[in-house]
């Protein structure tokens, strides 16, 4: 299918303004609307929360009634089922337009070509696969889900130039500077749930939140807080930890039953968990599938080199962000990932997709290769 230079440049602008949801949307895919009439942009919109409007309604709103014989530029194909909202579809057809494009068809069962079958049932001209590579990378999580039931898992490490993540005594504040700091903030608000293991909560006591004010120019509104999520086999978790008395859902995840420790962190506001074990431990994948049936796109691990390298021997990182201070921390502090190999075929391949100065840190983003 051919694509004007103008159907280009209008999708481009939709993906741009479906980033602008990238940390409130959760669970909802990001996605942005951009309807022209006559060469004229006469409405533009994105979805925000999820709950609120969808791109095309906050779009078509704007448009009035100019949106009648107009082209809708979508990100991803319009829904055609009845959730918090109604089918995004129908108001199209509604609004009398003549042409929509999207970058790419929804994976979601309960659409799936369905809401481009209502278009062109309506005479519309219904038109899809512009600039889809763009729009899948708008939604990484939610397609994961989707797709495979998982959520797209990202561990975030602070390490200096030799790969170290802590001192041999376990301190571990501060290897990075600041900026790298406010940078993990829209990475925390771009995530649905933070996971993180018993031994950072004890030592370092952290809140896990999404903490608007120490972000350079936040103007995302009210920041939707992620899950805070603590691997505690054992249900260890203090009462006065911070997690605790922090807005929204704090999910402590153990594999055997401790019912007095439990019932006493579900009265300080907890939910708990009881998975399957693996080794002794909290079954990483289990978890991760909850999560997704839960509804959480994004994953961050935020912990020590334990859980962190448990994720990565698993297979269960899609992306690592590593941030690198301009330390030197020495042979005795512990490494990165806790993951012995003895053979240099043994190692994991990973492609960097991008690479940058943050403050006086660098920051490194890698996946894993596909083999």
């Amino acid at each position: 299918m051919s694509f004007s230079p103008d159907d280009i440049r209008h999708m481009s602008e939709a993906i741009q303004l479906a980033r602008r949801g990238r940390f409130t949307t959760q669970p909802n895919p990001r996605v942005g609307c951009v309807i022209v009439k006559d060469g004229v942009v006469v409405g533009t919109g994105y979805h925000a929360r999820a709950g609120g409007p969808h791109a095309e309604v906050v779009a078509l709103k704007q448009a009035g009634y100019r949106a009648y014989g107009a082209t809708a530029y979508v990100t991803l194909e319009p829904c055609a089922h009845h959730g918090r909202t109604p089918p995004c579809a129908n108001e199209l057809v509604i609004a009398g337009l003549n042409r929509v494009v999207v970058a790419m068809e929804d994976p979601n069962p309960l659409v799936a070509g369905k809401g481009m079958d209502i278009l062109r049932q309506a005479g519309i001209t219904a038109e899809s696969d512009l600039l889809a590579d763009e729009a899948r990378a708008l939604n990484p999580g939610f397609l994961r889900r989707i797709k495979g039931g998982l959520p797209w898992t990202r561990v975030k490490l602070a390490a200096s130039l030799d790969g170290r993540t802590a001192a041999a005594s376990g301190e571990s504040k501060w290897i990075t500077g600041p900026d790298a700091r406010r940078d993990v903030q829209l990475w925390r608000a771009m995530s649905s749930a933070i996971i993180t293991g018993i031994g950072t909560v004890l030592a370092d006591d952290p809140a896990l939140t999404v903490r608007p004010d120490e972000c350079e120019d936040w103007d995302h509104g009210e920041p939707v807080q992620p899950w805070r999520v603590v691997l505690d086999t054992d249900f260890r978790t203090p009462l006065t930890a911070k997690i605790l008395k922090q807005p929204g859902r704090t999910i402590i995840v153990g594999i055997r039953s401790q019912l007095p420790r439990q019932t006493a962190l579900r009265d300080a506001g907890a939910e708990i968990w009881v998975l399957d074990g693996k080794s002794g431990k909290v079954d990483l994948k289990v978890l991760l599938q909850r999560l997704a049936d839960e509804g959480a796109n994004e994953v961050l691990i935020e912990a020590g080199a334990t859980v962190a390298g448990s994720a990565a021997r698993a297979g269960l990182v899609d992306e690592y962000v590593i941030y690198q201070a301009p330390v030197l921390m020495g042979s005795s502090a512990k490494p990165l990932l806790d993951w012995p190999q003895q053979f240099m075929r043994e190692q994991r391949k990973l492609v960097i997709t991008d690479l940058r100065m943050v403050g006086n840190d660098i920051r490194l983003l890698a996946r894993p290769k596909a083999l």
